[in-house]
């Protein structure tokens, strides 16, 4: 026997111990009979009308929701298709055109139980680390946190030598090989009934591709790239490696490295049928920034790493801002919904070095909802009166208290608003 041979056969050994520990380990997953059962049904129920419960369809949903369950699992036990086709529509996100296939209600239901119960669990299982998307506990914030710890310790090595490879896909979800997910639930799944479910919700897509609205969609979109990110990480042995659905990064101190590894990633890409967005995909100098996810990064001569918002996401938040004020204006929304999607987004600057753009937008926050709602006039008098003997405009057009408490809101609810009332 050679030494090939025997290299060959430890190979093999510990292949095969390494898949009997995971089957062992996520056994209780691999279960049919556990996705379609009443319980899991009913608590994937639950799950998938939390922030719908509002809408007709879940309402006539859960009038005979026991029955509907009920026919659901015969349904499923049967072998029958529970699909029911898309509702369609398109949105505008970030300036991007979206085109949505929604499924109804009751799919929806047993789409939630069979992620719940199989293939989150499943699926997620094999994925690396500093992959951030769609996974509990992680998110977007996750992911950048992530590329902070991969600097820095680039940078207690190597100072701001080397370079990043920003990688970006084509229509990631729109171009899905469903070949290759298909290979991927063979390798994960060994109940045949369980993965033809899965399957299906993947071809109800048509020939390519995977829909946005689906909840499947999302942890197939994961798994899709999960084996080039273990490329990634341990063939090419890139330790500053993150990912974030479509967008992924890689950091060495040798850029012509960086070249020899975005070719090799070329041919595993391939593999999968995973396209690579040529315009977004570069190599930057870690001494002139870059941007990832919206976060512009910066590192200074001390080694000091700054984040910053892109320029881009500012200029949409103002632009929102102002579109708010006009359908507060025509009754549209309510200053408590307009209060809460600002402070989120205040939120998501507090993670970053934007001191200056949240005092820029405060002001014009402030400008929009406060001042302009209340101006020079006085205040309604909570007993009754009213100050100094003046009327108030707003008082009268049917909304009594309306500008008392957009003047209590941003003290109430920690938003610098309140600077505009004093003096």
């Amino acid at each position: 026997m050679t030494s090939e041979e025997r290299r060959e056969r430890r190979y093999l050994r510990r292949k095969a111990a390494r898949d009997a520990k995971r089957r062992a380990k996520l056994s209780e997953y691999d279960d049919f009979d556990r996705v379609a059962s009443l319980n899991s049904l009913n608590k994937a129920a639950d799950e998938a009308q939390v922030g719908v419960a509002w809408k007709a369809s879940v309402q006539r949903y859960n009038y005979t929701r026991m029955l509907n369950i009920y026919r659901t699992h015969r349904d499923l036990l049967k072998g029958r298709d529970i699909r029911k086709g898309f509702i369609c529509f398109d949105l505008m996100e970030r300036g991007k055109l979206r085109h949505i296939k929604s499924v109804h209600f009751s799919e929806r239901v047993v789409q939630k139980s069979i992620c719940r119960n199989a293939l989150y669990p499943i699926l997620t299982n094999s994925l690396i680390y500093d992959n951030g998307a769609s996974q509990r506990g992680k998110g977007t914030q996750f992911a950048l946190d992530r590329m902070t710890v991969h600097l820095v310790r680039h940078i207690h090595r190597h100072g701001r030598t080397g370079g990043i490879l920003l990688i970006d896909f084509s229509d990631y979800f729109g171009q899905a090989d469903h070949a290759a997910l298909e290979k991927i639930y063979r390798a994960a799944f060994y109940d045949d009934r369980l993965r033809a479910l899965g399957l299906s919700f993947i071809y109800a897509f048509g020939d390519i591709g995977l829909g946005l609205g689906s909840e499947t969609s999302q942890i197939n979109a994961v798994a899709l790239r999960s084996p080039s990110d273990h490329f990634a990480k341990e063939v090419l042995r890139i330790k500053g490696y993150g990912a974030y659905m479509d967008d992924s990064y890689l950091i060495h101190e040798d850029v012509e490295y960086l070249r020899e590894c975005l070719e090799k990633l070329r041919e595993v890409y391939a593999r999968y049928g995973i396209i690579i967005n040529e315009k977004k995909t570069k190599i930057c100098d870690l001494r002139h920034g870059f941007t990832y996810l919206k976060t512009r990064f910066y590192i200074t001569d001390s080694g000091h790493i700054i984040k910053k918002p892109c320029r881009d996401a500012i200029t949409r938040e103002r632009r929102k801002l102002k579109k708010q004020a006009k359908l507060l204006e025509a009754g549209v929304l309510t200053f408590e919904n307009i209060r809460t999607s600002y402070a989120s987004w205040r939120g998501s600057m507090s993670h970053r070095d934007a001191y200056r753009t949240v005092k820029s937008m405060d002001a014009l926050f402030n400008r929009l909802f406060i001042e302009n709602w209340i101006g020079g006039q006085q205040i309604t008098n909570p007993k009754g009166g009213q100050e100094n003997g003046k009327e108030n405009s707003k008082t009268e057009s049917g909304d009594p208290g309306r500008d008392q408490r957009l003047q209590a809101a941003p003290e109430q609810h920690g938003l610098p608003g309140n600077q505009a009332h004093r003096g």
